[in-house]
């Protein structure tokens, strides 16, 4: 059985984060031995620590009453609600009804549990519209993960669609002339043919005529995780460790509203990297967060629809390959689900 899904439907898939990836929900600092409630992904997620400092996601809903488990008592890797008492374990299961002891309520699974990993600063949370015991591995990029790279997380959060911070950065031309007075951005051809070069994992969109002078190519990849990275070529007096490297992750946060995830990462050693960390603070830092809100201040204008009043032209190439690759992927899980319904088995 094959089943052809709508645009609203596919819209609907895009716009909640696609299931089964791995995504960047919050940066570390945000999770507490306190519950906090934060809206991710079309869910409202409750988030605590345990006495080792173990991160644990729930959804933000008690199976009871319906109660935020966010007001509750955490219990190590539990939490009760604090409204009837009873207990939820990180895996979704019930394990205690105070007031009804021995009750169906317990031992049921009925709360939906999300598996986390921490990294980098940052909380990643496995998507999921079902309880499984045991997700795939998080596979980040190299300068996320070699020992050879030092950066800084950069959060922030954006009114506008995540999917424009992705369209943003796989747009290698603006930087040209949004960020033309930026100290590493200043220099380079104003036109520019483009082409694209795929990857193990995704592929690269990049300047065909132009190379290590400006904001010449973004990358586009699916690790299970989808991130992107750019690549800065710095002066001398940016200080050691060559290009500056960019890895960018983006989750919705609610609609029009995104949490934008940009690591700066050099490639640095020994005593330069502390010359780095140092210069970086020192005199980079303000910089860089000048360049990220000149997009912001564009994106955030943009009506939500402005990406269905397009004239698109060849260095708008990698932005239609992304889009292309994630509607792809919204549609197989709608076909999915449809499956696995009684209805389409019926059909």
């Amino acid at each position: 059985m094959t089943t052809t899904p709508s645009e609203a439907e596919i819209d609907a898939v895009l716009a909640r984060g696609i299931k089964n990836r791995w995504y960047a929900i919050c940066p570390s600092g945000f999770v507490t031995a306190k519950p906090t409630s934060l809206r991710r992904l079309g869910y409202r997620l409750v988030l605590w620590r345990d006495a080792e400092g173990t991160p644990y996601a729930l959804e933000d809903h008690c199976p009871h009453r319906g109660a935020p488990l966010s007001v509750g008592v955490p219990l190590g890797n539990k939490i009760a609600c604090g409204y009837h008492g009873v207990q939820v374990r990180h895996d979704g299961t019930v394990v205690s009804v105070p007031g009804s002891p021995g009750c169906k309520l317990e031992g049921s699974r009925p709360t939906l549990a999300f598996h986390l990993k921490e990294s980098n600063g940052v909380i990643f949370l496995y998507n999921t519209d079902k309880n499984i015991d045991n997700p795939p591995p998080l596979n980040l990029p190299e300068q996320l993960i070699s020992d050879e790279y030092s950066g800084f997380l950069c959060y922030t959060e954006w009114a506008g669609d995540y999917r424009y911070v992705i369209d943003n950065v796989m747009d290698p031309m603006h930087g040209t002339f949004l960020h033309k007075q930026s100290h590493s951005m200043s220099v380079g051809a104003q036109a520019s043919k483009f082409q694209l070069r795929d990857t193990e994992h995704g592929f690269i969109f990049e300047k065909a005529n132009q190379r290590d002078v400006n904001f010449d190519w973004s990358e586009f990849a699916d690790t299970g995780l989808h991130w992107l990275r750019l690549d800065i070529p710095y002066p001398n007096t940016g200080g050691p460790g060559g290009s500056f490297v960019i890895i960018g992750c983006y989750t919705p946060i609610a609609p029009n509203v995104a949490a934008v995830f940009h690591w700066r990462m050099r490639k640095v050693s020994g005593w330069q990297r502390d010359v780095w960390r140092f210069l970086y603070k020192n005199r980079l830092e303000a910089r860089h967060w000048a360049v990220l809100e000149q997009d912001r201040e564009v994106l955030e204008v943009m009506d939500p629809d402005a990406n269905k009043r397009e004239i698109l032209y060849q260095h708008d190439v990698g932005i239609v390959r992304t889009r292309r690759q994630l509607r792809q992927l919204a549609i197989q899980q709608l076909q999915a689900e449809a499956v696995q319904t009684p209805e389409a088995a019926t059909a």
